[in-house]
């Protein structure tokens, strides 16, 4: 009887353990991937060339046409992020109204919009205000191109490394590259010959080699979050200096967070004197004259050591979730945010005990509350850049015995607090990948920026300190709008504070729009 009786509890657990293990099958990506033979040359990067052999896959990548979803924070709208005054497509309630002070003279501040989808990776990108459409010249370099396009791999083994200090517009055309089937897409991920998930990342491939990797001895699980952070990544371009210039490098060599990238572009600029390398330097701030570094979307970064990825859990596990199509298990091509599901199945293959409404309270709890710091964090790096540019200013006598050794420090300042804030700021999750990097990040980018207004104050024998007090909305407004064909006129540039500063960019004609020269 006793056995029986323990024969039929083991039967009931089992039984009782199905909805669990079913729950999770659907992601156990250790199991063998399946083996093809797609005829298709190892060069393809056209989208529309795997049609006929994976139709499952590509009428869901197509859904990454859409162009309307929202959710609270992120979406596929492509509308302004610094702008929560016009209403969408424009800006968003949600905004960052200080984007184009914080990016004064670099090329963010002329237009920085919510991503769409991958199907729209080269049309925004030929279409963005960054690339100077009023020259033949883009006059931004080749590299840019980098996660736009599979086409990356015809062209750097035509070019080599010569190819990255080419200008950006080399490539812009129609005869160099189809907007929309040669975007990303299929090639950039898989071997087109046999679906093997495989880089076409040069820089991903160089930290690979670097760390002491072998691509085909890693998990699969790892490749399915390494095809992704080809280009969910921070990177930089080298500087001539240290190696093919232009070239993308992934900062990772110290760490993923903030600190240890803090830490590595302490170098990696220009040699001096003495051979070292001087801190590297995206631009130097128009207001405070500070160098400055521009994070990119540190994505793979921030999600590598939070709850998700420290589990074992893939980026494609919940962007790609699999899905039951005329009884076949396939992976979803639309990459997205789980959120766009009302029902949040990618969530709960594994969350499976919690509803959709739960879920989706917690992800924008983490949100709510980290938006919130993001945007105490810029704004303390605007009054951390005014206190540098004031400071700059005074006279010999109001200035302090150890003025440059303080000022020396709150440029440091000013730099680390803006780097740890765009870390945040850049990184598409609004905090859930990682909400306790993300929540002491931004807490560690206000006391930076607060330091750098006390350091500057200090220095100038606090002469500069009624200047500063109060709200820093009315010191210095929030630049809603800039653009290049704006920086043209020269009454524009008067209306501002902090945009008066910048230099007049000459009358020019428009000569590309989108992918067409416009003739002349």
């Amino acid at each position: 009887m006793t056995n029986r009786l323990f024969g039929l509890t083991l039967a009931v657990a089992a039984l009782l353990a199905l909805p669990l293990l079913g729950g999770c099958q659907d992601v156990d990506t250790e199991l063998k991937a399946p083996e093809y033979k797609t005829g298709l040359p190892a060069g393809e990067t056209r989208i529309s060339a795997y049609k006929e052999a994976f139709p499952h896959q590509y009428a869901s990548y197509q859904k990454n046409n859409e162009t309307s979803v929202m959710t609270e924070y992120k979406g596929s709208v492509p509308f302004h992020k610094n702008d929560d005054v016009n209403p969408l497509p424009k800006g968003y309630k949600h905004a960052q109204p200080y984007l184009k002070n914080l990016w004064l003279g670099y090329p963010f501040m002329y237009e920085y919009n919510e991503a769409r989808g991958h199907t729209y990776a080269v049309k925004d990108f030929v279409n963005i205000d960054r690339i100077n459409r009023y020259a033949e010249k883009g006059g931004l370099p080749a590299t840019c191109w980098n996660c736009k396009t599979p086409k990356m791999m015809e062209w750097i083994g035509k070019y080599g490394d010569a190819f990255w200090s080419k200008d950006v517009n080399t490539f812009r055309g129609k005869d160099a590259i189809s907007e929309m089937d040669e975007t990303i897409g299929c090639s950039n991920c898989h071997d087109p010959a046999t679906m093997e998930l495989r880089p076409y990342s040069e820089p991903l491939k160089d930290w690979l080699k670097r760390s002491g990797k072998d691509w085909n001895k890693l998990s699969r699980n790892e490749k399915r979050s390494l095809v992704c952070a080809q280009c969910h990544v921070e990177y930089y371009f080298t500087h001539k200096d240290n190696g093919p210039a232009g070239r993308p490098v992934f900062p990772w060599d110290k760490g993923f967070g903030p600190g240890d990238m803090y830490e590595y572009y302490k170098s990696h600029g220009p040699k001096q004197a003495d051979g070292s390398s001087a801190p590297f330097t995206d631009w130097v701030h128009a207001a405070s004259k500070v160098p400055m570094i521009k994070m990119q979307h540190p994505e793979y970064e921030t999600f590598i050591d939070g709850p998700h990825g420290a589990a074992g859990v893939s980026c494609a596990d919940c962007h790609m979730p699999y899905q039951r199509v005329d009884g076949k298990k396939v992976s979803s091509h639309w990459m997205t945010s789980p959120l766009k599901d009302p029902e949040l199945r990618a969530c709960r293959q594994c969350h499976a005990d919690k509803t959709a409404d739960y879920l989706r309270g917690r992800v924008l709890y983490t949100q709510e509350k980290t938006f919130r710091q993001l945007l105490k964090a810029q704004e303390e790096s605007v009054r951390a850049h005014e206190a540098v540019r004031l400071a700059n200013a005074v006279p010999a006598e109001q200035r302090a015995a150890n003025y440059d050794s303080l000022m020396a420090e709150a440029r440091e300042m000013v730099r680390k607090g803006q780097l740890y804030w765009d870390y945040v700021s850049a990184e598409n999750s609004v905090g859930f990948h990682n909400p306790a990097k993300a929540l002491d990040t931004l807490m560690s980018s206000v006391e930076f920026s607060n330091k750098a207004v006390a350091l500057a104050e200090q220095a100038t024998g606090y002469s500069i300190s009624p200047a500063l007090a109060g709200d820093i909305k009315q010191i210095v407004p929030p630049i809603l709008n800039m653009s290049r064909k704006l920086q043209q006129d020269a009454d524009f540039l008067q209306q501002h504070p902090w945009t008066r500063l910048l230099p007049v960019l000459p009358k020019a004609e428009q000569v590309w729009d989108g992918q067409e020269r416009i003739a002349r």
